[in-house]
Formats: structure tokens, C-alpha cells, sequence
């Protein structure tokens, strides 16, 4: 498995800005989270999480390239194996075609767009993340005027893999804080 340092250093070798940074250590964190519900490799599902976007300085305006970039720059990238490569192209399969079909590829796609989502509920609340809630997640998903640009259904995705929202919602809260 590749070492997360170079993973880091491979990431930032395409000069994320400070939200995007951010976004994949959440990512990541939320991956390595859910990886031992799914009887998975924590190491190998937070390189997916962590690398998942490493094309978006590159492709931000071209979506259509979104994933498809990324795994031009991660092959023969060490640790970063056809699964990895088929959830990152996958996460945004509503540009890409590229259709998610395991655990991981729906993980990566609910679990990089809860960010988010809690991101956004946590600048909203004098504690920040301190005490989050998975209803008050909930709550802020039905306000369609809250973080319009988070994609409520990708989010729902989770329980396409068996994880209910209340459950994967908790995971994600308590990994990004």
C-alpha cells in the first residue's frame, strides 16, 4: 500500500486551494471510518477518499473530465489499484458515465458529498461540529436553500450499500471532528 505521505505530496503536487485540501482530509477521514463497517482495508478506502478529487484543480472547468483526469495522473501510482481508480471516476459519474457498482464507489460518492453538508451545518453552530447531531443533519438535508450545491441524493447513497443514514451520518460527524 502506497505511504499516505506521498499520497499527500502526490495531492498536493497539484496545488489544491485550502477548501479543496480540506475537503479530501474529510473525505479521507470519512472513508477510513466506514472502511471496517464493510469488512474493508481503512488504509486503501482513505486513499481513495484522500486522492479522490486530485484532478479538480486541473478539470474545475470541464467536469466532464472530473475523474477520468485523475486516473491519467494516479496509473502506476503505487496503492492506487482498478478499484480505487474505477470509485474516483465514479464519484462523479453524472458527468463521467462512469456508473458506481461496489461498496467503495458508492462510499466515495455519499461520503466526499457529506462534507459538505456538515461543513456548512458546522459554520452555522456556536460549537461547530462539538455535539453535531445526525437529525440536525437531517433537518438542514430537507432545507433545500441550505448548501444547495451538496447533492442530497448522494448523500442518501449510503443506504444503497446497507448503512443507514442516521448510522453513516454519525460515522461522517465523529470522523471529520
Amino acid at each position: 500500500m502506497i505511504n499516505r505521505d506521498a499520497a499527500l505530496e502526490k495531492l498536493k503536487s497539484y496545488q489544491p486551494d485550502s477548501y479543496q485540501y480540506q475537503h479530501a482530509l474529510y473525505s479521507e477521514a470519512i472513508m477510513r471510518a466506514m472502511a471496517p463497517r464493510f469488512d474493508a482495508d481503512p488504509d486503501a478506502w482513505g486513499l481513495c477518499g484522500l486522492l479522490h478529487d486530485v484532478d479538480f484543480p486541473l478539470t474545475k472547468s470541464t467536469p466532464e473530465q472530473h475523474g477520468l483526469k485523475a486516473k491519467e495522473l494516479l496509473e502506476g501510482f503505487e496503492g492506487v489499484d482498478s478499484e480505487i481508480m474505477h470509485a474516483i471516476m465514479a464519484h462523479n459519474s453524472e458527468y463521467t458515465g462512469v456508473e458506481p457498482s461496489s461498496n467503495l464507489d458508492y462510499a466515495l460518492r455519499c461520503a466526499e458529498t457529506v462534507t459538505g453538508m456538515i461543513s456548512a451545518a458546522a459554520l452555522m453552530r456556536p460549537t461547530g461540529m462539538e455535539g453535531m447531531e445526525p437529525k440536525s443533519i437531517k433537518k438542514k438535508m430537507k432545507d433545500k436553500a441550505f448548501a444547495a450545491a451538496v447533492n442530497r441524493d448522494n448523500i442518501r447513497e449510503c443506504e444503497k450499500i446497507g448503512l443507514p443514514l442516521d448510522e453513516f451520518l454519525a460515522i461522517a460527524i465523529k470522523a471529520m471532528s
